[in-house]
């Protein structure tokens, strides 16, 4: 009997050294695995922000993370248009590779079109390792019920399972149910977001926030996002016969809609700085694909439509610079050293090894994934380049186009392998312009020859369902 009390002191020490134990590992796993924030905006080219050198449109908080955090200025989407370029971020594989190569249209998803469940999303693999998952706005992966978010990996979705959604008022998914909310888009999927961290601030956490913006149709935006432009005469591209009035017009309220995501991010920040989660959070700024806005005589993205007068909105479709360059902004205070900049060629098929890398976690072996792991720049690890960047895009919608794309930091060579535009080469170096296809200039075959040698090795490694329409044109 009196040996009692002196095990049952000595099973309470025990306890009390296990409790110690699991709080160390806790405190050594918190500071391993950060929280995470990937902000995805919709259309966003890296020109429409501060920190990437535009002088009239404000993003003060975009420009914050780029000055507190690092900035890539090389990044770029392996497809220019919205759905491949999603299933991508979120697999670390090629459309062509998960039968998505073009966005998915109102049509094709209600006949079932999307991303297949059995894909291992990094979303569902840091839902394995113990973190709380949300997606707030858009989805553009599949509407069916088995294509819905919740069977990738997130145990909270609000927002829109189509490509689009009204820029005021919108209607939503909130808790499985369709409900029409009132306010800005970009402020209701905000609020989405922060009452998602509000609730699972205590644990660890991934949310991913989808806006809409800046995507046409570019306004309503609130008052305070459209009155800093409503005077501005934008500068914008000296394409000759551009349609001038109509390309201000639409920049002006492009301008608006980047204001509407600045102000949004600058809530998330100043949220983050009260709850005390920001050096605890790692978070990732970028877009799906870029934006053109009179560049090279276009509008929009890799499906543009051109934009001079005298001509109708056909479907031109392309790799240009604009159409494939993104923002990529990374802040991590106390492990991502502020300031940084990186001219190191990233794409966005990399976005699955990097997050899983920046947050602490390998890759599963049992998933092959495309991408290389760019954390290791930020954290000082050992990183190899990409010594090309490559693309593809099979559009099928208004067009057809099978684009295929190889980018050196001197030279880009675009296969079509249909026929409706024509293959282009273009030497980066001395016409970063994108102004002079150089395909057919006797000058420069050893290179166009070289470069698709490097073009085929891709698509044959990717296992490219195009390999039998090599032969050039």
């Amino acid at each position: 009997m009196k040996g009692r009390p002196v095990r049952f002191k000595m099973l309470r020490l025990v306890a009390v050294m296990l409790a110690m134990v699991a709080t160390t590992s806790l405190s050594a796993a918190d500071k391993a695995h950060p929280n995470l924030i990937f902000i995805l905006t919709d259309d966003q080219s890296s020109w429409s922000i501060g920190a990437y050198g535009n002088r009239e449109s404000r993003t003060p908080n975009m420009d914050r993370l780029a000055r507190e955090g690092a900035r890539f200025l090389n990044a770029f989407v392996c497809t220019p248009v919205c759905s491949p370029s999603r299933a991508a971020i979120l697999t670390g594989r090629y459309g062509t590779q998960l039968g998505i190569t073009d966005y998915i249209s109102a049509k094709e998803s209600k006949a079932g079109l999307g991303l297949n469940p059995a894909v291992k999303t990094w979303p569902k693999l840091l839902r394995q390792r113990g973190y709380t998952t949300g997606l707030a706005g858009k989805w553009h992966l599949g509407e069916k019920p088995q294509l819905h978010p919740r069977e990738f990996g997130f145990d909270f979705f609000t927002g829109a399972l189509g490509g689009a959604f009204a820029a005021k008022d919108p209607e939503l998914e909130v808790g499985g149910e369709l409900k029409k909310l009132t306010g800005f888009s970009a402020d209701v999927v905000m609020d989405a977001a922060l009452g998602f961290i509000e609730t699972n601030r205590a644990q660890l956490f991934a949310l991913l926030i989808h806006f809409r913006e800046p995507h046409a149709p570019y306004a309503p935006v609130a008052e305070v996002d459209s009155a800093p432009f409503r005077e501005l005469d934008p500068a914008i591209p000296p394409v000759p016969g551009l349609k001038t009035n109509q390309v201000k017009n639409w920049t002006r309220q492009y301008y608006g809609a980047v204001h509407a995501i600045d102000r949004n991010l600058g809530r998330l920040l100043a949220k983050l700085d009260e709850w005390n989660l920001a050096g605890q959070t790692a978070v990732i700024f970028t877009s799906d694909h870029g934006y053109m806005i009179g560049h090279h005589g276009m509008h929009m993205k890799g499906n543009g439509r051109m934009a001079l007068e005298g001509t109708d909105s056909t479907t031109r479709p392309n790799m240009f610079e604009e159409s494939i360059r993104v923002p990529l902004l990374v802040r991590w205070p106390g492990r991502v050293k502020a300031g940084r900049e990186f001219a190191e060629p990233v794409s966005n098929i990399d976005t699955y090894a990097s997050v899983l890398g920046l947050l602490g976690f390998k890759p599963p072996s049992g998933w092959k994934h495309e991408g290389r792991d760019w954390s290791k720049l930020l954290l000082g690890g050992r990183y190899s380049p990409h010594e090309a960047i490559f693309a593809q895009y099979d559009l099928h919608h208004n067009a057809t186009a099978w684009l295929r794309m190889i980018r050196t930091p001197d030279w880009k060579l675009i296969r079509n392998y249909v026929a409706d535009t024509p293959d282009e080469l273009y030497d980066l170096k001395n016409d970063p312009g994108e102004t002079r296809n150089l395909y057919d200039d006797p000058k420069v075959q050893v290179t166009r020859r070289q470069l698709q040698e490097r073009l085929n090795a891709w698509r044959r490694q990717i296992r490219d369902p195009l390999l039998e329409k090599d032969a050039p044109r």
